[in-house]
């Protein structure tokens, strides 16, 4: 018999007893019909695909008229998605506790809440980038103090809770391993490549090299934790078959880690000179070739393999969803990272790099911000997901 999946069913309660006199079945269904009821931790990954706009369009090779400007006015306009998605989610926790708390426990959602942590880190580190030129340097590094130090404590709870919840209590298979575990495992490592942005402004001393060691042990902590997941995720695919249509674009999060951790080498090789002993400053310098080339490496090959796979899925009537935006913020830390190798490197071929992955990071990123737009308009994004009926799982003949 076909069931209805737990996070999805419905159920009629209103009473017709009394239309004119509210009731508790009549306030249940209005609470259920709320646009805020289905919000998930997944509309953070907006704010983060609108902020490394700014922040890798600030960074790319040549001086265009405006560029900045638009990099700082994207930059504003995730900051105003933040603060707005911040307050709706309020809005979920505080009316919607039983939806939030099922969001928890769903091994599909719950990766998600690493998008908070990397939401408020990429807004933040845009502060420092370019909010800057509108907000001033010293609201900017107020602002990224808040940001930066709110993400990185989710993000490390995210790094430790989500995978507690996926032992103790999600039920999961090496069938059903994902990119989209990688999420909370990530956010440590954007909090490692954007915390260098604040050592120059914190005391001379222990208080600077504090902070860069910091983030170099959260470069670790994420690095290791994702050499960990991908071989699941890989074997997967390998042995699994494509993902279902709708999960195909969350191929592209696993350039998040290789793109970001890239990014991190870079910025500690311009944050350490002065901060850390002297021979430790030129293990810094020459991470970002020996460490980023060869990365920057793999995440062109998974690049060309997760961009076949999405044409194959699109052909194939792959909609339009919100995993979508997993082509925007992966991407921009790919540019983050190859504008980091130009400048060490010296290579004029990064800097065509960094300026080709731009131009695709704002193709990907104006077709998601359209869709979402119409999707919101429309209150189709919004709206109860549809019932899922079960479907048997397929058996298979062994044979000895």
């Amino acid at each position: 018999m076909a069931t209805a999946h737990p996070l999805t069913a419905t159920t009629d309660n209103t009473s017709h007893a009394n239309p004119g006199r509210p009731t508790r079945a009549n306030a249940e269904a209005a609470a259920k019909s709320s646009p805020f009821r289905h919000l998930g931790p997944n509309w953070y990954a907006p704010v983060m695909g609108t902020a490394i706009v700014a922040t890798a369009g600030a960074g790319l090779p040549f001086d265009v008229p405006g560029l900045r400007t638009f990099c700082t006015a994207i930059w504003a306009l995730a900051l105003a998605m933040l603060i707005a998605l911040l307050a709706a989610r309020a809005v979920h926790w505080t009316h919607h506790r039983d939806q939030a708390r099922a969001h928890l426990l769903d091994p599909s959602m719950a990766p998600f809440y690493g998008c908070l942590s990397m939401a408020l880190l990429a807004v933040g580190g845009g502060a420092l980038v370019v909010g800057r030129d509108w907000i001033g340097v010293q609201a900017a590094v107020a602002l990224d103090v808040v940001l930066f130090s709110t993400g990185t404590l989710i993000g490390l709870a995210a790094a430790v809770a989500v995978p507690y919840l996926m032992v103790v209590r999600h039920r999961v298979d090496p069938s059903q391993a994902t990119p989209v575990w990688l999420l909370p495992l990530v956010a440590p490592m954007v909090s490692a490549a954007l915390g260098p942005l604040l050592v120059p402004h914190l005391p001379a001393g222990q208080p600077r090299e504090t902070l860069l060691l910091a983030c170099l042990a959260m470069f670790g902590l994420s690095l290791l934790a994702t050499l960990v997941m991908l071989p699941m995720i890989f074997a997967r695919l390998v042995t699994g078959g494509p993902l279902p249509l709708a999960l195909t674009p969350t191929l592209f999060l696993v350039l998040g880690p290789l793109g970001q951790s890239t990014t991190a080498v870079d910025k500690f090789a311009v944050a350490a000179p002065g901060v850390v002993p002297a021979p430790y400053e030129g293990g810094f310098a020459i991470l970002p070739v020996l460490y980023g080339v060869p990365v920057m490496g793999f995440a062109l090959l998974w690049l060309a393999l997760a961009a076949a796979l999405v044409l194959r899925a699109r052909r194939r009537g792959m909609a339009f969803g919100m995993t979508w935006w997993a082509f925007t913020f992966p991407v921009g830390t790919c540019v983050t990272g190859a504008e980091g190798l130009a400048r060490h490197t010296g290579l004029v071929v990064y800097d065509g790099l960094a300026v080709a992955l731009y131009a695709l990071l704002l193709a990907a990123w104006a077709v998601a911000a359209v869709h979402t737009a119409r999707g919101l308009v429309s209150g189709r994004l919004l709206a109860a997901p549809r019932r899922v009926l079960a479907v048997p799982a397929p058996t298979t003949a062994r044979t000895t």
